[in-house]
């Protein structure tokens, strides 16, 4: 069955592309949720408009994006955790932990999805680096340091 997605949709594709998917998961999950539509003839048609709509709000959220970047260039957040006499901290910093110290440091809300933390886990007390997925053009570095409480 070919769709359109309406949204971005991990390991599917990308938002206004028309992909193959099954036939159940087409018809059964992502058109009742609002995330695709079938690929006619009159949606295809449809899609060009869509295009050219999302094309201008999202140069305007791109300028709004570089904004974010630049407020977090060269800023450090400061997470606490606890954490033992070899500095190894008990459980790992995630991105709601990293969400809510933007929130709470440098007053930008982020949503924690948008919030790709490095590959090796974050369980030590010592400096990391995660990357924000603002927009596909826009992905500042956002650095932190994990210290102990």
């Amino acid at each position: 069955m070919d769709i359109i997605l309406l949204q971005d949709i991990e390991k599917v594709g990308d938002k206004h592309t028309v992909v193959k998917v099954r036939d159940g998961y087409g018809r059964n999950f992502l058109i009742p949720q609002g995330m695709a539509i079938v690929a006619n003839r009159q949606n295809l048609n449809r899609l060009e408009g869509l295009r050219r709509r999302e094309g201008a709000v999202e140069a305007q959220m791109i300028t709004e994006y570089q904004e974010i970047a630049a407020r977090i260039a060269g800023k450090v957040l400061k997470i606490g955790a606890k954490a033992g006499t070899s500095g190894k901290i008990f459980g790992s910093v995630t991105n709601v932990q990293i969400a809510a110290a933007l929130k709470d440091q440098l007053n930008i809300d982020m949503d924690r999805r948008k919030i790709s933390l490095p590959d090796e886990d974050v369980k030590m007390v010592g400096a990391y680096t995660a990357k924000l997925m603002l927009h596909k053009e826009v992905q500042p570095d956002l650095n932190f340091e994990v210290v102990a409480e």
